[in-house]
């Protein structure tokens, strides 16, 4: 599995644009939550490349990114929780999911 780093506000158009072509995964991960340690664990264990039907994961670090953390919350109109994952789709937020409901094989299942 490779990650792409979010460390930037203007990355959320590129990743809204670029999910026009294929699926996009966002991680948003609180690195002082164990909870989200354990969320992430469990899903780069589970990856699965040829399963991911073509999905470009991305990884924020919410605590250090809180202002794009926010602006990801508003742009795809999903309520900020931690951990969570967004799977965002011709430019629109398909799924989310947070805590121990961040599964891949539901994550794979939700892709058009």
């Amino acid at each position: 599995m490779n990650w792409h780093t979010i460390n930037d506000e203007l990355q959320v158009e590129a990743i809204k644009q670029k999910s026009f072509e294929r699926p996009v995964l966002v991680f948003k991960h609180s690195t002082s939550c164990s909870i989200s340690a354990t969320s992430l664990g469990r899903i780069e264990r589970a990856w699965d490349t040829d399963k991911a039907k073509n999905i470009e994961p991305f990884y924020l670090d919410l605590i250090r990114y809180r202002s794009v953390s926010n602006k990801i919350a508003r742009e795809f109109n999903v309520a900020h929780e931690s951990p969570q994952v967004l799977l965002i789709q011709n430019g629109e937020c398909t799924y989310d999911a947070s805590h121990f409901d961040i599964r891949f094989d539901e994550i794979v299942s939700q892709v058009a």
